[in-house]
């Protein structure tokens, strides 16, 4: 079986040989001596073997709590860890990859082409059961793939995610392996597909011991922003991450997996070839999806195994139409907006190759992808919770132009990524949250205030000090959004919305998107634009859109209507109001 000969072949973590007796193993090149110290049974010392490697066969089975002592002076838990018994101090648990039994084990996924993304914290929902239970609300809706913020096991109980040590551990303060396994079957039982956030590019600032036993996991002549960079020109530091990835895939059955920061990843081949393992190891005719986070714009890397990239270009632009907020990285979209827009409607990416306010090229041209290799969102949980202040878009938009904003993500040839609450028309704060303690929660929360001292609403020092404290209950609790009736005013209305819009996608779009190419893009006027894709059937998508003050002129095309974001007997006579999206179907057969 596919997955048993990953579990066999994976070099990282415990190895289950019969429900009485496990493999340890660690690699820790830097340790003289290695024991493995069983909590309820004796200390064994493990035989070193070649190239770092230290190992041991021990009488135990699933439940078996364990950690490994290092020169008998320090006890760390496993760094490939199945699950923890409490925290990333605490000890391991011997696991049974193969205990839970799949209700739904012939599930192949679905074609990319299919999805409609919602992303989401699983703690902020209940731990895997609270997020199983939204699960037909959201099916009903029209998405049609949950994406889980990242689960390695992190300190405390309460974390975005990113700060996490221990990438093979799903996070226990959510639930247990088995229950994440659950969650899992039952989105398949409802044609949902699963996609995970993975870290590879740094580990979090507590719990983690390799830098101890096993330095040359990290590169000290290359620099992250959280530290020294991980060497993945070594061998083992490779197969770390891939098994970690194949682990998700194979034996959680994840449809996909979202990579976080690969542009902080500084060799590309190791990118290229986990893509590789992963398209050679996945069972024939099931659909598995690699979707980037890239502020590099690497679009050749679309070409090279993996699906799709977030467009964070194409977020930035409609952003700043819509709020003309200009400060930090939105100063690379506020000036010249309308011909970004352009540009992003009509190639994909912004910045391919162009450079950006300080000067440096960034990007690759994109235009001859198909537009299904970009993921396009209005919000998600960095460009919500990286605000001071956690601010929903609903809160800082006009509705009008909100809504146009709303059907070019729904309507458009890109794959749409919604953020939890948004479809409620959600006013809840998504706010920066961990639960750090001591030192690190000082230095955390002070950090936090300062990103934001070169903001002009926040230069006073009494103004910062208003921002939120991540590692607060009470952040964390002022995130969570209310699904309940009578939460938000207007809901009803935004969820109307988006269940039209999803209709429509399902109904008129998703057939016809698979091959679906660009075919330009001009400028109406300021920050507006049209549009027009040429979708897999030969039909072609047209949009008008205008996200600026003022009327427009425009001539519609002699097509099929399929939207307008408001009724305006403006567009009779040839004009476009301000905040209004009109899509037509061209030659659909």
């Amino acid at each position: 079986m596919q997955m048993q000969r990953l579990r066999t072949a994976a070099r990282h973590g415990p190895l289950l040989l019969d429900q009485t007796n496990t493999r340890f193993r660690l690699w820790a090149p830097d340790a003289q001596r290695v024991d493995l110290r069983l909590e309820e049974g004796p200390t064994l010392a493990m035989q070193a073997g070649e190239d770092g490697w230290y190992s041991v066969d021990a009488a135990c089975g699933p439940g078996t709590r364990y950690r490994f002592r290092i020169d008998d002076e320090l006890d760390v838990p496993d760094p490939a860890s199945r699950a923890q018994a409490e925290d990333v101090h605490s000890a391991s648990l011997v696991v049974d990859p193969g205990a839970y039994r799949w209700q739904h084990p012939d599930w192949r996924g679905r074609p990319w082409h299919e999805t409609v993304l919602y992303e989401l914290h699983v703690g902020l929902l209940g731990g895997y059961k609270g997020v199983a239970a939204r699960l037909p609300a959201l099916a009903e809706l029209g998405v049609t793939a949950i994406e889980l913020m990242p689960l390695a096991e992190f300190p405390g109980e309460r974390n975005w995610g990113y700060d996490g040590v221990l990438p093979y551990a799903p996070e226990a303060a959510y639930g247990s392996p088995d229950e994440l396994k659950q969650l899992i079957d039952t989105a398949h039982d409802l044609g949902l597909m699963v996609f995970i956030d993975v870290v590879y590019n740094h580990f979090g600032p507590d719990g983690n011991y390799l830098g101890r036993y096993a330095k040359h996991f990290f590169r000290h002549d290359q620099q992250t922003p959280w530290g020294d960079a991980i060497d993945f020109r070594r061998r083992e530091v490779r197969d770390y991450f891939i098994d970690n990835a194949l682990m998700w895939l194979l034996e959680y059955r994840f449809d996909g997996l979202r990579m976080d920061a690969v542009h902080a990843i500084p060799d590309r081949t190791f990118l290229t070839e986990l893509a590789e393992r992963v398209h050679q190891e996945v069972e024939p005719g099931r659909h598995v999806h690699l979707v980037l986070e890239n502020e590099d714009n690497r679009a050749s890397l679309l070409t090279q195994g993996f699906t799709a990239q977030w467009n964070d270009d194409g977020h930035n632009v409609l952003h700043v139409l819509l709020t003309d907020e200009s400060q930090g990285y939105y100063g690379d979209y506020h000036k010249a907006s309308t011909d970004k827009l352009v540009r992003f409607l009509g190639e994909g990416f912004i910045y391919q190759g162009h450079q950006t306010r300080r000067g440096h090229a960034r990007g690759e041209p994109s235009a001859h992808l198909p537009t299904t290799a970009f993921v396009l969102f209005l919000q998600n949980h960095d460009q919500t919770g990286n605000r001071a202040f956690g601010d929903r878009l609903v809160t800082l938009a006009d509705p009008d132009a909100l809504r146009a904003a709303t059907a070019v993500l729904l309507l458009g040839p890109m794959i749409p990524l919604l953020f939890m609450g948004e479809e409620w028309g959600a006013r809840q704060p998504f706010l920066f949250f961990t639960s750090h303690h001591g030192e690190l929660a000082d230095a955390v929360r002070e950090g936090r205030r300062s990103e934001f001292a070169e903001f002009a609403e926040f230069a006073d020092e009494q103004m910062r000090e208003r921002i939120p404290d991540p590692n607060a209950l009470t952040t964390f609790e002022d995130s969570r959004p209310d699904f309940t009736s009578a939460s938000e005013p207007g809901h009803g209305e935004w969820l109307a919305l988006y269940r039209e819009l999803l209709d429509l996608r399902r109904e008129r779009i998703v057939p016809r998107l698979q091959g679906t190419r660009f075919a330009g893009a001009q400028a109406l006027g300021e920050g507006a634009a049209q549009a027009r894709w040429t979708l897999g059937d030969g039909s072609t998508l047209h949009l008008a859109l205008n996200l600026g003050r003022d009327a427009v002129k425009v001539r519609l095309p002699d097509a099929e209507p399929l939207h307008a974001s408001r009724p305006t007997d403006a567009l009779a006579a040839g004009a476009l109001p301000p905040g209004t999206a009109v899509f037509h179907l061209e030659g659909a057969r």
